[in-house]
Order: structure tokens, then sequence, then C-alpha cells
């Protein structure tokens, strides 16, 4: 089993920047694949960005250019930088695992096994 647990979200103007931490603990995630959604209210939980185990990565097309998806392996974590922020980013954020080397579907929820309980991300204009 996995645990994980993400930290970092707060209250933001548009145009500033966050970096969303997520901590690993109970399995080493150095051959997982990991991925960030988020789920705004009345929304459904959308992808944001994945890092594979050989640290490819793919982001939404809403993302790319201003988050970036990051890991470290030594600590055990996951790292969402973003930068650029919009209202439109305001959501939960959820950090997520998957502990198969399948290399696809990372914007699917149903690929990943594992999740944290989110983070709140609020950006005002």
């Amino acid at each position: 089993q996995v645990q994980l647990g993400e930290s970092g979200g707060g209250l933001v103007q548009a145009g500033g920047s966050l970096r969303l931490s997520c901590a690993a603990s109970g399995r080493t995630i150095n051959s997982y694949a990991m991925g960030w959604f988020r789920q705004a209210p009345g929304k459904e939980r959308e992808f944001v960005a994945a890092i594979s185990w050989n640290v490819n990565t793919y982001y939404a097309d809403s993302v790319k250019g201003r988050f970036t998806i990051s890991r470290d392996n030594a600590k055990n974590m996951l790292y969402l930088h973003m930068n650029s922020l919009k209202p439109e980013d305001t959501a939960v954020y959820y950090c997520a695992a998957d502990p198969t080397r399948y290399s696809g579907n990372y914007g699917r929820p149903s690929r990943y096994a594992y999740w944290g309980q989110g983070t709140q991300v609020t950006v005002s204009s």
C-alpha cells in the first residue's frame, strides 16, 4: 500500500505561482507512474499532468507551458510547479500513483490505484 499526502495549496492571485508537493509513504515510488488531477466544484476530476517511472512527462493542453511536474525518488516526493495561474485553475488538486510500468492512458483516473486526499488551490482574479 502507498499513502499519498498533498501540500502546498492555498490562495493566490491570478498570474501568481504555487508549488504543490505530494509525499509518498509505505512503498518507494521509483517505479511508479505518478499523476496530478484536479476537480472543481460541480465538475468531473480532470487530468493535469503525469510523469512516468522513466521521467517522461505528459500535460493537459490547458496547463502546458505553465505547469511542470517533477519527482524526487530519493525523497519519495512528487511536485507540481504552477506558474501564471488563472482563476480557472481553481480546484482541489490530487496526486495519484500507479505501480505499473504501462506506457499509456496517463490521463485516465482509472489507471491510478492510489490517491491522496487533495489540496485546495484558489486563484483570485
